[in-house]
């Protein structure tokens, strides 16, 4: 008997309408696409199936991640069994997850996301990970970057030096197009917590 794919949800601490779902197969692979509507996901096989459930405002699709946008109030033990459905009936149907078209109209958004996030992922966060400590951007709005620090660096009280004198730097000498780096993060929750996250409701 076939085991069923295996699908991780965690809701995400800054936004709690979203949701993101890790699942053991690739789904878009060295990709990355975000609709903010229904209308922009005509074409995309997955993003269609996922905006037909109740309530879902925007869709994310990564390699192997899927962040679901809910209405809220939202109860994720709810919605998060039928979003993981979708995800496993798309995979049985072979399809591909998006469009070429989607693929080829990125926004400026989300190409500055990929750079940065390969960045992240090649550059910084293998320097941090023997401070046990991981940086991960949580978001792209016009050039302005939302990193969310993890790990070590969560609550760790020079985790602002290693973001502004270290990350920042270097991220600014790479992508000179960026607006503001904001910190995210809920330090609060940390080991050595020093500040509550300031991210702007939306």
């Amino acid at each position: 008997m076939e085991q069923p794919i295996k699908i991780t949800a965690e809701i995400l601490q800054y936004d709690r309408a979203s949701c993101r779902f890790i699942v053991e197969k690739t789904l878009l692979p060295g990709g990355f696409v975000r609709y903010r509507d229904p209308d922009r996901a005509k074409g995309s096989p997955l993003a269609e199936r996922l905006f037909a459930i109740d309530g879902v405002l925007g869709v994310m699709i990564q390699d192997n991640e899927v962040t679901v946008t809910h209405r809220m109030p939202v109860d994720w033990r709810q919605a998060g069994p039928l979003v993981g459905t979708a995800i496993r009936e798309h995979l049985k149907s072979g399809q591909a997850a998006v469009s070429e078209e989607a693929l080829k109209n990125v926004s400026s958004e989300d190409v500055l996301r990929q750079k940065v996030q390969k960045f992240l992922d090649e550059q910084v966060n293998p320097a941090i990970a023997s401070h046990g400590g991981t940086i991960t951007l949580a978001d792209v709005q016009g050039s302005n970057l939302y990193i969310q620090m993890g790990g070590g660096c969560q609550g760790c009280g020079m985790a602002n030096v290693t973001l502004r004198e270290g990350v920042e730097t270097s991220l600014r000498q790479n992508f000179p197009e960026i607006g503001e780096i904001l910190d995210i993060t809920d330090h609060a929750s940390g080991d050595s917590p020093y500040y509550t996250s300031n991210y702007p409701e939306r």
